[in-house]
């Protein structure tokens, strides 16, 4: 069988310094009995937000009529993705104290002019939030209009290196309210950085948590 590739892990590591959106619960480890101190196993309890790291929204964390995540169809977290970059004068603009572009659309990808979504799923590098355990509210929201295009496109899912696909100062979520009206499936909190803009596979399969409105995921992608 020929090689497919090493696994490339995109998901960055969940412990108590990982930055959560303000207000929200960050990860907290409970051991009820651990092996070092005697026990005859180690058990711990993780109490954390759904939202933590790479995470897969639920369509009903900003809709009160949407799935739980344990609805969504599994299909839309496995399979052929593209991986594309926004350009660097955007990135620089996002991390700028009065920044002219907060959200991305199409002509701040960096990709030709006639370019167009060939996979069902795909991955955007903003590169506005570089560290998963430093908040910073600069990190770059997407353009609704884009969402809808995408949606047009045939994209089924995407994923952003940042913590929401809508800004941090956000009440409306715009965003957000056209993924779910075109049906399009959301990851956020990706670590893109080291990754090349290309084809890959990718899974990141959500937990079956019933009723809730999202869940962690461990994504990975392999070059294809």
């Amino acid at each position: 069988m020929a090689d497919r590739g090493a696994i490339i892990d995109v998901s960055p590591r969940i412990s108590a310094r990982i930055a959560v959106f303000p207000g929200d619960t960050p990860p907290t480890r409970e051991v009820a009995f651990d092996m070092k101190r005697g026990d005859a196993i180690t058990l711990s309890a993780l109490r954390t937000t759904v939202h933590c790291g790479a995470h897969a929204d639920a369509p009903s964390h900003y809709s009160r009529d949407g799935r739980t995540i344990d609805a969504q169809p599994l299909e839309l977290y496995w399979g052929e993705c593209e991986v594309v970059r926004v350009r660097a004068h955007a990135r620089a603009d996002a991390r700028a104290p009065a920044s002219s572009i907060t959200r991305v659309s199409r002509a701040d990808l960096d990709v030709d002019g006639g370019w167009v979504p060939s996979t069902q799923r795909l991955l955007i590098a903003t590169g506005s939030y570089p560290n998963a355990d430093e908040w910073t509210a600069n990190f770059l929201g997407l353009e609704p209009t884009f969402v809808d295009w995408l949606a047009a496109s045939g994209v089924r899912l995407v994923g952003v290196d940042t913590p929401s696909v809508d800004t941090a100062d956000s009440k409306d979520l715009p965003a957000h309210a056209r993924f779910y009206a075109g049906d399009v499936a959301i990851i956020e909190g990706l670590v893109l950085a080291g990754v090349a803009a290309g084809k890959y596979e990718l899974c990141a399969l959500p937990l079956a948590l019933e009723g809730f409105d999202g869940s962690p995921v461990r994504a990975v992608l392999r070059q294809l």
